[in-house]
């Protein structure tokens, strides 16, 4: 697997970009298959990061449908992963369970990259994965050298999962999700800044997080009045 990657913050898995591309090059156009599924999980990630269901659950399987087209496990598996990645970017770190189902047949870059956001990766794994996260893998804290966004709250969210994540590599994280407008990891970032303040007592740090979080948090929808019902 040659790379991850996302484009001026948004999260797309390369291997279908690349295809998407390829006609840009002079070369055959790119099927049909590879420029619908990059365009869905391209909507599908900006749609999880900002917190709209709706969206993100039919982008998803619209995705899915088209590579599922090709028959090509590690393609189906890198839609999979690319889901469980912004999962993980989250703060949300339930079992990657799509990728599982696959992981007998998907390659060593795929499984590789699946033990890395489980926080399992290993010193063999790292010449597979994506290079802004390979420090990580051999006692690397810090997500500085990481420019694009997403890889960067990915590898935030990595090193939370591990116990590693310094109050410096959450403040990062929250300032990556803000300036990206991405509500669910700004939302779950801030929790984590809002317990460390907790834990040091800091009550106007305390107040001032949940103030902030207050503003970001979508609001519920309101029913209509009963005077509105009637109209």
């Amino acid at each position: 697997m040659r790379a991850w990657s996302s484009r001026r913050g948004r999260a797309v898995v390369v291997v279908l970009t690349l295809v998407a591309l390829a006609g840009c090059a002079g070369g055959p156009p790119p099927p049909d298959w590879s420029v619908n599924a990059a365009g869905h999980v391209e909507r599908f990630s900006q749609a999880w990061l900002k917190g709209d269901e709706r969206v993100q659950a039919r982008e998803f399987e619209l995705a899915r449908r088209e590579v599922v087209r090709t028959g090509r496990v590690d393609l189906v598996a890198r839609v999979e992963l690319n889901r469980c990645a912004v999962h993980v970017a989250s703060l949300d770190f339930a079992p990657c369970s799509g990728f599982d189902a696959l992981a007998q047949d998907a390659g060593p870059a795929e499984r590789a990259y699946a033990r890395y956001l489980a926080g399992q990766a290993g010193a063999a794994d790292v010449p597979l994965l994506p290079a802004p996260h390979r420090t990580l893998v051999v006692g690397g804290t810090a997500i500085d050298g990481i420019d694009d966004p997403l890889s960067q709250l990915v590898a935030a969210g990595v090193l939370l999962r591990q116990g590693r994540a310094s109050p410096a590599v959450v403040r990062q994280a929250v300032d990556a999700a803000s300036r990206q407008g991405w509500r669910r990891p700004l939302l779950a970032w801030l929790g984590v800044q809002l317990k460390l303040a907790q834990a040091h007592g800091d009550g106007g740090e305390v107040e001032r997080l949940r103030r902030r979080m207050e503003l970001v948090a979508p609001r519920p929808v309101q029913p209509p009045s009963s005077s509105q019902s009637r109209q």
